[in-house]
């Protein structure tokens, strides 16, 4: 049996088989880091992108990817937790519904928990605050005060062994996000993105989350490798 890495180089990341955290997960190993990925079987409208991050986790070899079960359709109030709300196919102003209530604050209490375990000081997140929908829970004023929340809550935190929320796509546009992963060898036809991909994990093509993909791929100049329905 190989010997458990030293903390210092373990990560915990957060994988919901998109683009995005697919990206993290391979920024986090280009640090040298061993990484524990994590992904919520969260009620969500299909479970293509569980598929997807099961993938994308295989693909990098990571040392264990985690599945948890978290009913958040038990309190609705999103279009991807409530089939009676339905998913937007055009642009919508303001924090559309397609916003999961307190979705990041819990995934990250989780992994925070995980890591904690695992004696990881660093949390991996894939968020970003520019070509995104514009949910409370990506904005940089988050992740920070997540980061203090998690070294005031935890026995770690306490003792002086302090974690690191780590965002490193906050500030990329999607095409740099594209480039990045692209460079680091990430082979984007493992995720998907889509908010109402098929059991195949085909895309819709019209909703948010693919019309942000299809443009950043657009902007990178990179072959877009989804694969839509119809």
């Amino acid at each position: 049996m190989s010997a458990k890495p030293d903390s210092s180089a373990r990560a915990v990341v957060l994988l919901s088989g998109g683009l995005d955290s697919a990206t993290v997960l391979a920024m986090a190993q280009a640090e040298g880091l061993a990484c524990y990925t994590m992904s919520f079987d969260y009620g969500q409208r299909h479970r293509a992108e569980l598929a997807a991050a099961e993938r994308v986790a295989s693909a990098a070899g990571v040392l264990e990817h985690k599945v948890i079960d978290m009913n958040l359709n038990g309190i609705g109030g999103s279009a991807l937790t409530d089939d009676a709300i339905a998913v937007p196919e055009s642009p919508q102003q303001g924090i559309p519904v397609t916003y999961v209530p307190a979705r990041n604050t819990l995934f990250l209490a989780l992994a925070l928990g995980w890591a904690e375990v695992l004696e990881a000081r660093d949390i991996y997140i894939g968020v970003n605050a520019v070509d995104y929908s514009g949910y409370p829970d990506c904005r940089p004023a988050f992740v920070e005060a997540f980061e203090r929340l998690a070294n005031l809550a935890t026995r770690a935190g306490v003792e002086g062994e302090g974690f690191r929320i780590r965002a490193p796509l906050q500030h990329l546009s999607k095409a740099q996000i594209i480039q990045a992963g692209q460079a680091l060898g990430v082979d984007y036809s493992h995720t998907v993105s889509c908010y109402q991909a098929d059991e195949q994990g085909r895309a819709c093509g019209v909703c948010d989350s693919c019309r942000l993909r299809a443009a950043g791929f657009a902007a990178a100049g990179v072959p877009d490798a989804t694969r839509y329905q119809g």
